[in-house]
């Protein structure tokens, strides 16, 4: 095949020369290098879908001689992050064999089993369901991608016409069917009826480009869906306005962000009536040029076609009959207004079920919606965690860019819903999910940890999202907060975690922490009581100001924060935990203390006071009493430390040791002891306990609450 060119305006060449030149001669570590450019551009393919695959010689390991080999893309894997691990390698010559045995398109699911026979790298990641359309098609290098210019042409209804014409023959089509054994023996038809040709278009679904070498089918796949995507822009627009012209006017970004962080927590608490979800929010103008427009409600309940966008965001959307100028401050209102449109999305989700499932089917899982319409405000998409949640919306905007296209081009057609139904309860679709690993502790939960970037709070951030949890990391301190995110960054990814500064004695501050939180994961289920200073002086010396910082921070903050926080979940209705961090001095008398004690001696009622309130809420409070916290804490450093050092006549670097040794246990207590006490409390074990407190001290007699 000769390159024509190297320059495209609809997807990006990123092909260095220099880079292949020194895999040059190693085919799998080319392919692993091509598909990570592939899975680099979105428009190519969105996260987790498509695949790839090389054949070359390697030597046969029980024979010494030279065999053929195929590697391909393993199950579940990316391509943009695919490394050889990612890998399946089979022996060429016994897949090929199983066409011997294969009974038939009603038996092909057994087949899948049978790949395992023809592994050649018993490291090899698990083969996937696509396996067989690239082992029956004799290329050295081939490409399967959903790229949204190519399904636009085959989800079109005139789709094959539109392919034969636009490359001369030189595409195939094969009419729409599920993955599997009879779909590779169907390309492998369209390849012998076709010589020649340089891929095929699968209907509805995407599309296969080849090459003999990583590079050809590399400029091979660019070119076809740079092809693609240059017709649909040729012909957007020449039918009529996009999705029939715009309907309403969306709101201003300012607000539509305002509306969405309102409405965040209330749509969570519909759409976690089953387990716990977390959300994601965009305002993209993709997603308003569709939700704003005439044909939202005749091409929304349609649903999509690629079985890749649907098996992430469900058969449909649920979009909300919302004015932009709803009262969504009216919580009983907008709830009264909701439910019903709940209920009629999990009915029709249901009757789905029931209507296509058949007697082997797995039982039928969460009616909720994974993505919902606002028109003028934008689209949220609720999941199991903040990635899947994410990824659900470049997926449903995937799908929104192939009805575009599709309307465009002729009229857009969505899978049958038993086709739909035969995908997303595909018994080898639902013994994937069953190997997935068991969901973490706090899974689905979203935390706010007040002070949390360093010390005692930073500790318990990480204890969280160790444990599955999103965290809202904050501080009032600009560049120790800077520094936490690129902790968190490094250590969890954009998905777990946000920062935001933070000052506890400012309602302001407060209320814009939680909206935050509402628009990154939906709202709130964990609010910890953290952030703190300490003053250490002897009562003559105490100033006002000393007194009123201290309240304002550790009693007032404590205050604000728990009744915004209540507010969100609350809006939410599926209870939630409130911990706040207090002090072995709330309940022991110590010198030079009188106003920290006192403050941390509030904090401690203030917890009970909000137990016996919150309660009919499902709501819990439950406190965590640290002693002599000292490592990366904020407090210890300077005038506190030296006050207890003095209090106790001992010299700073010795205030470790001394503490040790008045407890009990003779043990210096570190962060990570209370980030785990605060696990204890909204780890599971403990759901029907509040109103109480647990003392993480090290063993002080004093201390003992009873």
């Amino acid at each position: 095949m000769s390159v024509t060119t190297t320059k495209f305006k609809h997807v990006s060449y990123l092909w260095d020369e220099k880079k292949a030149a020194e895999l040059a001669g190693d085919e799998v570590a080319l392919l692993i290098y091509r598909s990570n450019l592939l899975g680099a551009d979105l428009r190519l393919t969105n996260y987790g879908g498509g695949n790839t695959s090389c054949k070359a010689a390697a030597k046969d390991p029980l024979t010494g001689k030279e065999t053929e080999v195929m590697w391909v893309k393993g199950s579940g894997g990316d391509l943009g992050t695919l490394k050889r691990s990612g890998l399946a390698a089979l022996y060429v010559d016994r897949l090929l064999a199983l066409k011997n045995i294969y009974r038939g398109i009603k038996h092909e699911d057994e087949m899948v089993e049978l790949f395992n026979h023809c592994i050649y790298d018993l490291n090899s990641k698990a083969p996937s369901i696509d396996t067989p359309l690239h082992g029956f098609l004799p290329f050295a290098h081939i490409d399967h991608l959903h790229p949204d210019a190519a399904i636009a042409i085959a989800a079109a209804k005139d789709g094959k016409k539109i392919t034969q014409e636009l490359f001369g023959g030189k595409i195939g089509w094969v009419e729409w069917q599920r993955p599997g054994f009879d779909l590779g023996l169907k390309l492998k038809q369209c390849l012998d009826e076709n010589p020649g040709i340089r891929g095929i278009m699968l209907g509805s679904h995407g599309l296969f480009t080849w090459g003999n070498t990583a590079f050809e089918s590399y400029i091979n796949t660019l070119e076809v869906i740079e092809r693609c995507a240059q017709y649909l822009e040729e012909n957007i627009g020449k039918k009529g306005p996009v999705f029939g012209g715009e309907k309403l006017k969306a709101l201003p970004k300012e607000e539509r962000f305002a509306k969405a962080a309102a409405l965040a927590p209330v749509l969570r608490g519909f759409c976690s009536s089953k387990q716990k979800m977390i959300g994601h929010f965009t305002d993209d103008e993709r997603v308003l040029e569709f939700i704003d427009s005439n044909d939202l409600q005749r091409l929304a309940p349609m649903g999509t076609s690629c079985p890749d966008h649907f098996l992430r965001t469900k058969i449909s959307p649920l979009v909300l009959d919302l004015t932009t100028n709803e009262d969504l401050e009216d919580v009983k209102s907008l709830k009264e207004k909701l439910a019903p449109q709940f209920e009629s999305y999990r009915q029709m989700y249901t009757q789905y079920y029931e209507t296509c499932k058949h007697p082997n089917s797995p039982a039928i899982r969460d009616a909720n919606p994974v993505v919902i319409l606002y028109p003028g405000v934008g689209m949220f998409t609720f999941s199991k965690d903040k990635q899947t949640a994410r990824v659900a919306a470049e997926f449903y905007i995937n799908a929104i860019n192939v009805m575009k296209g599709s309307e465009a081009i002729s009229s857009y057609t969505s899978l049958p819903r038993q086709e739909a139904f035969d995908i997303e309860y595909w018994l080898l679709e639902e013994a994937k999910l069953q190997r997935m690993p068991k969901p973490k502790a706090l899974s689905g939960r979203i935390a706010l940890v007040t002070g949390s970037a360093g010390g005692i709070g930073k500790a318990i951030a990480k204890k969280f999202a160790d444990e599955g949890a999103c965290v809202i990391i904050n501080d009032n301190d600009d560049s120790r907060l800077e520094s936490a995110k690129k902790e968190f960054q490094q250590q969890y990814g954009r998905d777990v975690f946000i920062g935001e500064l933070l000052d506890v004695t400012s309602a302001e501050a407060i209320r814009k922490a939680f909206k935050a939180g509402a628009l990154a994961f939906g709202g709130v289920d964990i609010i910890v009581n953290c952030a703190g200073l300490s003053i250490s002086k002897p009562i003559q010396d105490h100033t006002e100001k000393d007194w009123d910082i201290l309240y304002d921070v550790l009693v007032k903050g404590q205050f604000l924060v728990t009744q915004a926080g209540v507010e969100v979940m609350r809006k939410q209705g599926i209870g939630g935990d409130v911990l706040n961090i207090a002090s072995k001095n709330g309940l022991v008398s110590g010198p030079n203390n009188a106003a920290y004690g006192s403050a941390k001696a509030a904090q401690l009622h203030l917890s009970r006071l909000n137990a016996a309130e919150l309660g009919a809420d499902k709501i819990r409070v439950n406190v965590v009493n640290p002693d002599a916290v000292i490592s990366d804490s904020k407090i210890w450093e300077g005038a506190w430390a030296e006050g207890r050092a003095k209090a106790y006549g001992v010299k700073v670097e010795e205030l470790p040791a001394y503490y040790a040794k008045r407890t009990l246990l003779n043990e210096i207590i570190l962060p990570e002891d209370i980030a785990n006490a605060c696990f204890v409390f909204v780890g599971g074990l403990m759901s029907k306990s509040t109103g109480n407190v647990l003392n993480v001290d090290g063993g002080v007699a004093m201390a003992f609450v009873r």
